[in-house]
Parts: structure tokens; sequence; C-alpha cells
């Protein structure tokens, strides 16, 4: 699981992302403008699981995790800092403290056998649970680099990725009703909490917003449902010291549900940790 802030990079500049502007030739015999009732449904009918909605996911989680919006940079990071973990590392924060690390090269040795980091897996096996680098050091972070260098290991991060983190979270979303920004504001907390049986778990953040209020799918207003789960998102963080710092919440997340922008449309403009991004 991610922990909030893992690495912090000098940005001397505004990092983003442009959506280019297909042109499109008119034709006599083009069909009539769909009604807009119709474009609200088509538009409504997008989900975070959509390419385009979920790059501008990885990069939004990446300005908090990495101070970029490259998160296409992140499979070869990895480093102990220091939150009880063990090392975190990947495009997701995988941790060898939290069983998904372990996981995660379980499966990426079941579709390449005999790669740099199979023959970590007992050790991962031992540490798991703990922060303890037995077994892995001196030479774990090395290899793990190494691993990054080929496109199985980068796909193997998102498979598990979407496994364990993005697509429960898109599910649970679209189960609930709330557009992309709940699906994303779902899977920001998934990724951080994890989805365990503790209290600052996503199942029991969401269980906790539902004693404020309903999701649309139970007759709900989204609005509310979102800043009653982000209350709950709040609280969970500020459980734990290496959490404590709200600001992907405060001036992220709770900035877009103000502004009504449940789509998650582009442009984004947003702060975290006071840094600040921009994706066009």
């Amino acid at each position: 699981m991610f922990t909030p802030h893992r690495k912090r990079l000098a940005v001397s500049a505004l990092l983003g992302t442009a959506l280019l502007a297909v042109p499109v030739t008119a034709h006599a015999t083009a069909a009539p403008e769909a009604a807009p009732a119709a474009r609200v449904s088509a538009a409504a009918a997008v989900g975070l699981d959509d390419p385009v909605k979920k790059d501008i996911a990885m990069q939004i989680v990446s300005s908090a995790e990495n101070s970029s919006l490259n998160w296409k940079a992140q499979y070869k990071y990895i480093e102990d800092i220091g939150d009880g973990r063990g090392y975190t590392a990947g495009i997701i924060g995988f941790c060898s403290g939290t069983h998904d690390m372990l996981e995660l090269v379980q499966y990426y040795t079941s579709v390449k056998p005999g790669n740099v980091l199979a023959k970590y897996l007992p050790a991962l096996k031992k540490v798991d649970g703990s922060d303890s680098h037995a077994g892995l050091d001196p030479n774990f972070t090395k290899d793990w680099v190494k691993a990054a260098s080929d496109p199985e290991f980068k796909k193997a991060q998102d498979h598990e990725r979407d496994r364990v983190y993005f697509n429960p979270a898109v599910g649970q979303g679209k189960s609930d009703k709330v557009g992309v920004l709940g699906q994303f504001i779902y899977y920001d907390a998934i990724v951080m909490h994890g989805d365990g049986t503790d209290s600052t778990s996503f199942r029991n953040i969401r269980k906790r917003a539902l004693s404020k209020a309903k999701p649309p799918s139970q007759g709900g207003n989204e609005t509310t449902w979102l800043n009653a789960f982000l209350d709950a998102r709040v609280w969970a963080m500020k459980q734990e010291e290496a959490h404590s710092d709200t600001s992907r919440v405060d001036t992220a997340q709770r900035v877009w549900v103000k502004k009504g922008n449940l789509n998650l449309n582009t442009p984004l403009d947003w702060k975290v940790y006071g840094d600040p991004f921009h994706i066009g």
C-alpha cells in the first residue's frame, strides 16, 4: 500500500499532460447531434476504467506519492521510508511488510520463472507483516531496479495494481452509482488504506460514511455521499502519523467535489503538500 509522500522531489515547474483535440470533418450525411439527455447519459456511462480517465487517476496519485505526474517512471522506484512497512516500491507502493509485494513477486514468477526477484520469495514470506529487511539486503533494491527494465515485470505491476486496488475500487464505485470522481476517491482510499478488517481499511471507511449518508444507489445525493466518505477518510488518515497530512483530500479531491466535477473532467488543477499540479 502507498504511504503518502513517500519521496519528495524538487518541482521547479508545473507538470502537465495535454489532451489533444482531434479535428472532425463535417459531412452532409452526418447524423443529427444527440439530444442533451443522451449526451449526459453517455458521459455518465464513462467510468474510471476508461483508459484516459485511468491515466488521469494514476497521475493524480503519483502527484501525492512522488511529487510528479510521471507515474510510469515509478516501476523502478524502491526505498524504505521508515513507516514500518519495510520496502515500498513500484507504481502503487507495494510493500514488503503488507503482503502485496510478496503477491506481486509470486505473480511475476508465475509468468516468468527464474526472474531476478524469484530468489527473494523465501525472504519476502518471512518478512511479510514486518519492517525487516532480513534476506533482502544488500541486493534486493538493485535487483528490483533491474527487474523494472523487464516489460513482463511492468505488466505484473499493472496486473496486481488492477486486481488488488483498481478493479475493486471501480467495482464498488459503480455499485454505489458514483461517477468517475467518486470511483477515483475510492481508489485513492483503497490504495492508501487497503481493504482489510482494521478500522481504517477501505471497507470500514465506507461503513463509517454510511452512518452519515447514503450513496446514490440507496437514493442518496452523490455530493453529500462523497463528502461523508471524505470525512471518514480524513478520520482514518489521522489515526496514523504517516497518513496524517490530509492535503491530498483537502486541496484536491474535496475541491473537485465542491466544484461539482463528478466526472473528473479536465482541466484539473490541485495542490498536494503545497505543490501545484495541472492536467490540461
